[in-house]
C-alpha cells in the first residue's frame, strides 16, 4: 500500500486545478436535477451521467438501495457488512469524480434493505426488503433531494436481477407516493416531473433480459467529446467506475467515437414535446425568473444568471471567473432572503445548491488551498488525535479557517478530542455530497474585494471514531472436528479499549478458559457434541464490540463494528489421509478452513507452481476462487498441473467466472465451459432441493453426503455453473430455482489418467465462512485421494 504522501501526490497529479475549475463551472449551467436510481454501488450509468453534468450542466444524484454486501470482493477478504462499508466508501469516491450527490435506502448494517444475494424476482426482493420500508426510504429520498427527473438503471423484465427489477418497480410507484400528501413521510410532498427508463437491454455477463427494451423517445448524445480533455464521456465514466475495485470495475475506453444513450419517457408531468431531457421545465436561473410569482426576485435571478454565463465564458481567466462568481453568489443570496413563500419549496433547494457550487468554483478560481488531516486514521471514543492543517490563501485577500465538529468533539490548538459519550463513526451514512461534507469539516471564509464567501471543506483524511468497549478476538469463527484429537481453541486478543480493560469471557457450559498474555486458551470437553456455540467478550459488564478497520489505497478509511463474539462450529467430519496443496489468490479462506478441520494443508508458493517435484508431494490440490485470474503464474503452470493429475493427483477447482482467465479448452484437464450470463447458470435459492444423479465415491467417502448436508446454506447454492463439458466429466447433482429447468453443472468429476479433476460452482467458500457443516463434509470428500 502506498504511503499517505504518495497517495496525496497521485491525487494532486490526477486533479489539476484548471480542469477541476472547468468541471466545477459546468453544473452552474442549469438548475435541472436528474436522479438515477439503482440497487447496488456500480449500477450507475457513469458515462451518461458524465455527459449530463460536465456537458449539459445537469445536477446529478444517485439513489441506491443496498450497499452491495452480497457482491464479490476482488481486492480482499471483507464480506457481508464489512464489504458494505468498503463499497460505501468506493461509491463515495466514484461520486467525487462526477460531482454526484449520493442517497442510500439502506441506512444501517442490519437494515432489511440489503444485498441478500442474487435474486431473479423483483417481488421476492421487495418482500425481503419490506415493501413499506423500501417505499418509505424512497419517498424520503425523493422529498429530500427533490429531483426533476428519475431514471432507473435497469428494466423490470424477466431475466434481469431481482434487485434491479425491484428498484424499477419502486421508481414507478414513488412518482405518485412522493407527491401524495398522505404518503409515507412527514417531509413536504414533491412531484417528480419525468420518469425515464433505459431503452437498452441490460443483458451481459450476468443478466439476460427476456424482453426487448421499450422504444426510445429521447437520445442523450454521447458521440461528442469533453472539450478540455478530448476524452469521450465513457472514458470519464470509467474514471469514476474504477473506484468500484471490489467488483473489478474500471476498463480502458479507447479514444474515438463514444456512444449514445437512448431513453424511454415512461411518465411525464410536463407539457410540450420531449426534445431534450430538460424539456418542459425551467432550465436556468433566468428561466426561474419568468415564473409569475417570481417578480420580487426576478432581477436577482437574471443578474445571477448573467454572472454565471460570464464566469463560464471567461474560462480560463481566474480573475474574471472569481469576480463573476462572487457577483452571482451575492445575487442568489439576495434572492433567497426575499424568496416568496409560495416559491420556497420549488426554488430554495436549487438556489442553495448553486451557492455551494459557486463557493467551490470560487475556491478553485482564487487558488485557495486548505487541507486538514489527522495523524492517525482511527481514534477511540474518549481519545485524542493530532490534526494538521495547510492554508494557502492564493489570490484571496484572506482565507480564515475554523473547525466545525460533531457533537462531543473539541479542539485545543492542534489536538482533536472525542468525548467518551460521542457516537462512533457511521460506516453506513445515508447521504453523501462531494462538495458539502458532513462534520468534522473546515469552514473556510474567503475574502476578495470586501466580499466574503464561506464554504465547507472536507478533511483529507477524516478520523474514524471507534467504539470504546472494544476487543478483537481472533479468529472470529472456529471449527472443531470431533474426529480429530484437538479440543482446545486459541484466541488471540488485540485492539483492547479501554487500555488494560478486564475482559471476561462468557463460555458455553463445561468450557474453560486460561488467560496468558495476549491470548486465551479455551478447553472444550472431550465429549463435546456437534453443533453451534458462541464465546462472548464482556468489558465493563457489557458485551464488547469487535471492529474491522478497513483501509485500502483507493478509498478513505472506514470501520465496521459487530458484537465481540466468536462463533464455534463443532463438526463431525471424517478425513482421509493425504497432503493437500492450496493455491489461492486472497479471495477466499478455504485453505485455512481445511486446515482448521484437521486436513494437512500447505499453501503452494508462486515459485512452486511449476515444480513437478514439489507438486508430487500432494495427493490433492485445491484452486481457490478467481485464482486463475489473480494468482500470478498459475495459468502458465497449467500444463504441469495437468501432468500431475494424469500421474494420480486430485485437482479441485472452485468456482470461477468465464473472464477469470478460464479458457475452457486449456485450463481444465478436459474441455469444460462455464456458462454466462450468470443468471442462466446459477441457483439463487439457498434452500433449493439438491438431487444426486449417480452414485460416486466423492459423495460417499469418507463422508456419506445426504439431505442434511444441504441444510442451513446461506445466500445461494452456486453460480456460474458449467454449461458444457467433455464426456470424461460426470455431473453428480441436479438443482434449480423454483419453476426453472434443472441445472446439472454444479459439480462435475472426471477421472483423468490415474488422477481426478473435480470442478464445483457451489459457493462452498461462502458456506465455510458461515460454518455450514455440509460444506466441510463435501470438501473433505473432494480432497480425499482417488481410490
Amino acid at each position: 500500500m502506498p504511503t499517505f504522501d504518495q497517495m496525496r501526490i497521485g491525487h494532486d497529479r490526477a486533479h489539476p486545478r484548471l480542469l477541476e475549475l472547468w468541471w466545477a463551472l459546468c453544473p452552474l449551467k442549469t438548475v435541472v436535477r436528474f436522479m438515477q436510481t439503482g440497487a447496488h454501488p456500480d449500477d450507475e450509468t457513469s458515462g451518461m451521467l458524465a455527459a449530463l453534468t460536465f456537458r449539459d450542466g445537469i445536477n446529478i444524484s444517485y439513489a441506491c438501495s443496498t450497499r452491495g454486501e452480497g457482491g464479490q470482493n476482488d481486492i480482499g477478504t471483507e464480506s457481508g457488512s464489512d464489504l458494505g462499508a468498503l463499497r460505501t466508501r468506493e461509491m463515495e469516491r466514484a461520486c467525487d469524480v462526477l460531482g454526484m450527490r449520493m442517497h442510500w435506502h439502506s441506512t444501517h448494517s442490519d437494515d432489511t434493505i440489503t444485498d441478500f444475494g442474487f435474486s431473479k424476482s423483483g417481488q421476492e426482493t421487495l418482500g425481503l426488503w419490506g415493501y413499506d420500508r423500501t417505499m418509505l426510504r424512497f419517498v424520503e429520498i425523493i422529498r429530500t433531494e427533490r429531483p426533476d427527473i428519475i431514471c432507473p438503471t435497469f428494466l423490470d423484465v424477466p431475466g434481469q436481477h431481482g434487485h434491479h427489477r425491484a428498484m424499477t418497480e419502486a421508481a414507478h410507484a414513488v412518482m405518485a407516493a412522493a407527491a401524495d400528501p398522505d404518503g409515507p413521510s412527514d417531509l413536504p410532498p414533491w412531484q417528480v416531473k419525468k420518469l425515464y427508463l433505459p431503452a437498452w437491454s441490460g443483458a451481459g455477463q450476468a443478466y439476460d433480459d427476456d424482453l426487448p427494451p421499450p422504444a426510445a423517445t429521447l437520445t442523450v448524445v454521447g458521440t461528442d467529446r469533453e472539450p478540455m480533455t478530448g476524452w469521450n464521456w465513457n472514458r470519464i465514466g470509467q474514471q469514476s467506475r474504477t473506484y468500484h475495485r471490489t467488483q473489478g470495475m474500471g476498463r480502458w475506453i479507447p479514444s474515438g467515437a463514444g456512444q449514445d444513450w437512448q431513453l424511454h419517457l415512461a411518465l411525464s408531468h410536463t407539457n410540450g414535446p420531449d426534445d431534450f431531457i430538460w424539456s418542459g421545465m425551467a432550465r436556468t436561473l433566468g428561466d426561474m425568473a419568468t415564473h409569475p410569482a417570481a417578480h420580487p426576485i426576478s432581477a436577482s435571478l437574471v443578474s445571477a444568471q448573467a454572472s454565471i454565463d460570464a464566469a463560464i465564458a471567461g474560462f480560463p481567466d481566474f480573475v474574471t471567473i472569481a469576480d463573476n462568481t462572487i457577483n452571482a453568489h451575492q445575487h442568489i443570496q439576495s434572492a433567497l432572503e426575499i424568496c416568496p413563500k409560495e416559491l420556497v419549496h420549488d426554488f430554495a433547494h436549487r438556489l442553495d445548491q448553486k451557492l455551494g457550487q459557486l463557493g467551490h468554483v470560487l475556491r478553485l478560481a482564487l487558488g485557495v488551498d486548505v487541507r486538514a488531516r489527522t495523524a492517525s486514521a482511527f481514534v477511540d471514543l474518549g481519545g485524542s488525535v493530532k490534526f494538521l492543517t495547510e492554508i494557502d490563501a492564493g489570490a484571496a485577500a484572506s482565507a480564515d479557517v475554523s473547525l466545525e465538529l460533531p457533537k462531543g468533539w473539541c479542539a485545543d490548538q492542534d489536538i482533536l478530542t472525542v468525548a467518551a459519550g460521542s457516537a462512533p463513526s457511521d460506516p453506513y451514512p445515508a447521504f453523501y455530497d462531494p462538495i458539502v461534507p458532513e462534520t468534522p469539516r473546515l469552514l473556510v471564509t474567503m475574502v476578495k474585494d470586501d466580499a466574503a464567501v464561506t464554504i465547507p471543506v472536507r478533511f483529507e483524511t477524516e478520523p474514524v471514531v471507534l467504539a470504546r468497549e472494544r476487543v478483537t478476538l481472533s479468529p472470529a469463527a472456529v471449527v472443531l472436528n470431533t474426529n480429530t484429537p484437538r479440543r482446545t481453541i486459541r484466541l488471540s486478543v488485540s485492539d483492547v479499549s479501554p487500555q488494560n480493560a478486564k475482559i471476561e469471557l462468557d463460555l458455553p457450559s463445561g468450557w474453560t478458559a486460561q488467560h496468558l498474555d495476549t491470548a486465551y486458551t479455551i478447553t472444550v470437553p472431550q465429549d463435546v457434541a456437534a453443533g453451534s456455540y458462541q464465546i462472548k467478550a464482556i468489558i465493563n459488564g457489557k458485551l464488547a464490540e469487535s471492529v474491522r478497520m478497513i483501509e485500502h489505497d483507493h478509498i478513505g478509511p472506514t470501520a465496521h463494528a459487530r458484537p465481540a463474539c466468536v462463533s464455534v462450529r463443532v463438526l463431525d467430519v471424517s478425513l482421509a489421509r493425504g497432503k493437500v496443496g492450496y493455491i489461492g489468490a486472497g479471495n477466499d479462506r478455504v485453505g485455512e478452513w481445511l486446515a482448521a478441520m484437521g486436513a494437512d494443508v500447505t499453501p503452494v508458493a508462486d515459485h512452486e507452481l511449476s515444480s513437478e517435484t514439489v507438486l508430487a508431494n500432494y495427493t490433492a490440490i485445491v484452486v481457490g476462487i478467481f485464482a486463475m485470474r489473480f494468482r500470478p503464474g498459475l495459468t502458465d503452470a497449467i500444463p504441469v498441473l495437468h501432468r500431475w493429475v494424469e500421474a494420480g493427483g486430485t485437482l479441485v477447482t472452485l468456482y470461477h467466472r468465464p473472464w477469470d482467465n478460464w479458457d475452457p479448452d486449456k485450463i481444465p484437464p478436459r474441455r469444460l465451459e462455464i456458462g454466462k450470463p450468470s443468471l442462466r447458470w446459477r441457483v439463487t435459492d439457498e434452500t433449493a432441493k439438491v438431487t444426486q444423479l449417480i452414485d460416486h465415491p466423492i459423495l460417499a467417502t469418507p463422508n456419506l453426503i445426504g439431505g442434511s448436508d444441504w441444510d442451513g446454506w446461506v445466500k445461494e447454492r452456486g453460480l456460474y455453473f458449467a454449461k458444457s463439458w467433455d464426456q470424461a466429466y460426470e455431473p453428480l447433482l441436479s438443482l434449480s430455482d423454483p419453476e426453472e429447468d434443472p441445472l446439472t453443472g454444479a459439480l462435475l468429476v472426471a477421472d483423468i489418467g490415474m488422477g481426478r479433476h473435480i470442478h464445483t460452482s457451489l459457493i462452498l467458500h461462502h458456506q465455510m465462512e458461515n460454518l455450514v457443516p455440509g460444506a466441510f463434509r463435501l470438501m473433505a470428500n473432494f480432497i480425499a485421494p482417488r481410490r
